[in-house]
């Protein structure tokens, strides 16, 4: 299986921000949709090795 982490920048800060967790395409591609939704920007999905 394939891991991705999604990173983006916080709306109300411009915090950068990176997932806590690896998730899989699907999963990685549904939680950048919630981000876009929220106003979160730079918002990026990021292949990732496991037990990274």
């Amino acid at each position: 299986m394939e891991n991705y982490r999604v990173k983006w920048m916080r709306a109300r800060d411009s915090q950068p921000m990176v997932s806590a967790v690896s998730y899989d395409l699907p999963s990685a591609e549904h939680r950048k949709a919630d981000l876009e939704a929220e106003g979160a920007t730079d918002i990026e999905i990021v292949k990732v090795q496991p037990g990274q």
